[in-house]
């Protein structure tokens, strides 16, 4: 079961907490345990974990003894592993509690890296990695996760197990705006640079000079991608890794309509400013900021550069001057957790073609940025466990509501396992681009088949069978993002414009 096939696993349970003590020992002594700890407090957590790989069938005749060893069908012993969660934000702007509906909570991590652990043998390794949002602090994270404490168990069992934060900056910012950036020491193994040139899914977008990045400065990202080239900058530490685990949080995005497997890949960039996010109307080319900008957002768009210029070239008084335009400007234009802005609307054209470009090098890429033959046989292998036991709707992925779903999906195929979500979630994949175009990528192809081929296995018996047949009525419905309301469930007209996205200096 080592290639990576259409198939994926669904469990649910009636469990939507998660253990408060780190390291996350399991409760119950299981026959296949490979450690002696174990607590009272229960763990529903790593029970949930267990169950899923039984449900998937992964080693099968070894099943419920001590020599059960589920992730040896799809690891080697000699694999170099890493395991990529969700590592976003440390905080939740309107609830303490909301970063266990924000990140891939560290009781997932703990029990999947058990029994990765068990796959690869005393020898291996484990790298947990990520590039949170440049505004958040990785130790905040990994403190609020328990990260450290399940670290220093593997440590003291003469595991090598680490830690690693693929950023090279890291922002200080007081309301969205940046007042100081720190250099970090970035991936220990370095960087690779890509140019997927005509293999990029913007090789026919025509945005050419109008990207927008992650940054204010323009001219950066539109360096990246012009004159033929499409460049991005990967974390060498999953582009060498045989095999990428993703354990990504099942939740909405303003940008891409869900966030699951493949946009989770985006914490593997090294550089956010050679990723475009949505692109600026010029040139012939409409854009994809807003869907129907009314006077006041053309306005807003106007001057809001200004200020931004301003901040970067005065980095001394510039960052308050901007503060306290953005604060003055909220009123008038509205903040972006109630308006459309940035791209933050289903007609966003342009994140779903970078997700999966990241996607299709991390298939295919070498670290000395050479890029393998298109063929399934040459493909890193990179599989997902979803985290959707308490799992985020509405504001995503910064600002979402709880959903208490109980959920894990696994999965060999990170396509697939997307697809299942989305629609598990209440939502049609053909309707959310980066699902739907996952499956039609012509150049360095990500899937062989379409997502109406995937079976589902599952516990509950309404979930098994083909995804299409599984009736809508037993479906999750999830709240979307409010710029893709009446636009990406099933039934919606997302060619109609009888709904349009509302109109709105306000924040990012």
């Amino acid at each position: 079961m080592k290639s990576q096939t259409e198939d994926v696993t669904v469990f649910q349970f009636d469990k939507t907490s998660y253990p408060e003590e780190p390291p996350f020992h399991p409760s119950d002594m299981f026959s296949e345990y490979p450690f002696g700890e174990t607590v009272d407090e229960p763990n529903p957590i790593y029970d949930g974990v267990r169950e899923t790989f039984r449900q998937a069938g992964l080693d099968e005749p070894n099943m419920d003894s001590a020599n059960w060893n589920p992730l040896s069908d799809v690891l080697e012993p000699d694999d170099d592993v890493v395991l990529k969660p969700n590592f976003v934000k440390e905080s939740h702007p309107r609830d303490p509690d909301g970063w266990k509906y924000v990140l891939t909570h560290g009781s997932v991590i703990r029990a999947v890296a058990d029994y990765v652990f068990k796959a690869l043998g005393d020898e291996g390794s484990v790298v947990v990695a990520d590039a949170p949002h440049t505004d958040s602090s990785f130790n905040a994270i990994c403190d609020v996760l328990g990260m450290y404490d399940i670290e220093a168990f593997y440590s003291d069992r003469g595991l090598d197990f680490s830690l690693v934060d693929l950023r090279k900056e890291e922002w200080e910012t007081n309301d969205g705006v940046v007042m100081n950036r720190r250099d970090l020491e970035g991936d220990p193994r370095g960087y690779s640079e890509f140019d997927l040139a005509n293999g990029s899914e913007f090789a026919d977008h025509g945005g050419e000079g109008h990207y927008y990045g992650a940054d204010f400065d323009k001219e950066q990202v539109n360096y990246h991608h012009r004159d033929g080239r499409h460049e991005y900058l990967l974390a060498s530490t999953p582009i060498s890794a045989d095999v990428v685990f993703s354990l990504p949080k099942l939740k909405t995005h303003k940008k891409a309509g869900i966030t699951v497997t493949l946009k989770n890949l985006v914490g593997i960039n090294g550089d956010k400013n050679y990723l475009p996010h949505h692109t600026e109307p010029g040139d012939g080319h409409p854009g994809d900021e807003h869907p129907d900008p009314s006077s006041k957002h053309q306005i807003e768009q106007l001057i809001a550069p200004l200020f931004i210029e301003f901040a970067n070239r005065f980095p001394k008084i510039g960052p308050r001057v901007l503060l306290l335009a953005k604060k003055a400007g909220k009123p008038i234009f509205g903040g972006t957790e109630e308006v459309i802005r940035q791209g933050n609307w289903w007609g966003n054209d342009t994140t779903w073609r970078m997700c999966l470009d990241l996607n299709k090098l991390l298939f295919y890429g070498n670290t000395d940025g050479s890029i393998r033959e298109a063929d399934p046989e040459n493909r890193k292998r990179h599989y997902s466990l979803v985290d959707g036991v308490i799992a985020g709707e509405g504001r995503g992925p910064m600002d979402p509501d709880p959903v208490n779903t109980g959920l894990f999906v696994f999965g060999t195929h990170p396509a697939s396992v997307d697809a299942s979500c989305a629609y598990l979630m209440g939502f049609d994949p053909d309707k959310i681009p980066i699902v739907r175009q996952s499956f039609r990528c012509e150049s360095y192809t990500i899937a062989e088949w379409d997502w109406t081929d995937i079976k589902i296995s599952s516990n509950r018996e309404a979930w098994s069978g083909p995804l299409p047949d599984i009736p809508v009525s037993t479906t999750l419905d999830f709240k979307p993002h409010f710029g893709w309301t009446d636009h990406i469930k099933h039934g919606d007209n997302i060619s109609g414009s009888e709904q349009t996205p509302r109109s709105t200096l306000g924040d990012d």
